[in-house]
């Protein structure tokens, strides 16, 4: 039976930090941990934090990714040195990982991580899944595990970010940290159920830029005119702009069928644009040639009342049960005045506070990252700009 453990820490020094994370989640009861996993702002030295981790938990498999802020149970920190990791004990996991991952190869990548899952532990009920943020096929990583593993199966994670500039994002498995990876964690214990939800909160607005000329998950051109281009000048930004210029303002939006709209509290579902080549547009997922993506604008009032919604569905769909673990994916481009602490702290104690036991946070693992994975209408789905909560009961 799994047993879930969190901590998280501001600290300068990565070794110590993994010290405190290891200390306040455990004790010192670590050294039989047998899996870690670990979120890390850029700021910090990925191969100390690794090796320092399974110094301390010689037997634990351990996996690690970059993020721009971490969320756990002591709150929000969003400096370039915060630390939070989920310390599991209990046999029932498979962990599977592949380098040089990308847009191109991502069905292929996500196979291959699929059926070593499958082959290495049977019931696998939910899935982990951590990829690049940057230049890959996400809905192609969904298709690959459910042909293997079965669409009944939930797929949650992020995708690894920098800080917010999309310039280069880590992914660690064990001993090894990579710049172009995806792992993926598979837990069989059959005494578990997981329920996802995600939200944004931004408003479409304008005239759609419509996808002409496309290849894969590589956008070419809008309205007949080459994409960054065109992008940038609705943005009211130069050709100049780099993605991380855009990524607070340039949420693209594809429009969802009125019964998704309803169950997503939006009409539309965001994607982020993390990579450009030159006018190509690196986009989050595959897109098809004749798709109108609208510009978007926050909605601050959506933000926060979106969030009360779906803590509360959530609850009321396990009549007030209280979770034994929270993972939760989040995006920086959320909560009044964008980066101010502040209000970060009460948008992330609104989504915490039901989940509350006995006055006390369940063990909670969040990362700032440039994706998330939650259901919407019944099936997996990535979204991007969202706030998507993981919750597993028992």
């Amino acid at each position: 039976m799994l047993k879930f453990y969190s901590a998280s820490a501001r600290v300068v020094n990565t070794r110590r930090a993994v010290m405190e994370c290891m200390e306040i989640a455990l004790g010192n009861d670590y050294q039989d941990t047998d899996l870690l996993i670990m979120h890390a702002s850029i700021g910090h030295d990925f191969q100390e934090m690794v090796n320092q981790a399974h110094e301390m938990a010689p037997h634990a498999r351990i996996v690690a990714a970059s993020c721009c802020g971490v969320v756990g149970r002591e709150g929000v920190s969003e400096s370039m040195k915060d630390m939070a990791l989920m310390a599991i004990k209990g046999k029932e996991f498979a962990v599977s990982a592949v380098d040089q991952i990308n847009g191109k190869n991502s069905y292929e990548k996500c196979l291959e991580i699929a059926n070593d899952l499958k082959a290495q532990q049977p019931g696998i009920n939910m899935v982990y899944f951590l990829g690049s943020g940057i230049d890959i096929a996400n809905d192609l990583c969904i298709q690959a595990f459910e042909e293997v593993l079965g669409e009944h199966v939930t797929i949650f994670g992020a995708t690894s970010s920098d800080n917010m500039k999309g310039v280069i994002s880590y992914q660690a498995v064990d001993q090894h940290v990579y710049e172009h990876a995806a792992y993926a964690v598979g837990f069989s214990d059959p005494s578990l159920t997981i329920d996802t939800q995600a939200t944004h909160g931004f408003v479409a607005i304008g005239e759609p830029l419509v996808v002409t000329k496309a290849e894969g998950h590589i956008i070419k051109e809008f309205n007949g005119k080459p994409a960054w281009e065109e992008y940038t000048r609705r943005l009211g930004l130069t050709t100049a702009a780099t993605c991380g210029d855009t990524i607070p303002i340039g949420a693209l939006g594809e429009k969802l069928s009125p019964e998704l709209a309803v169950e997503y509290g939006n009409g539309h579902l965001l994607r982020v644009v993390t990579k450009r080549d030159g006018n190509d547009m690196y986009y989050a997922t595959t897109i098809a040639e004749g798709t109108p993506l609208w510009l978007t604008t926050r909605d601050e009032e959506l933000i926060f009342t979106e969030m009360d919604r779906i803590v509360k569905e959530m609850n009321d769909r396990h009549s007030g049960k209280k979770p034994v673990a929270v993972f939760h994916a989040d995006c920086l481009a959320r909560g009044r005045f964008l980066f101010n602490r502040i209000i970060k702290d009460e948008l992330v104690s609104k989504m915490q506070y039901p989940f509350y036991s006995d006055g006390s946070c369940p063990p909670w693992l969040g990362m700032y990252g440039f994706g998330e994975f939650a259901r919407l209408g019944g099936k997996n789905a990535y979204h991007n700009y969202t706030t998507a909560l993981y919750v597993i009961y028992r």
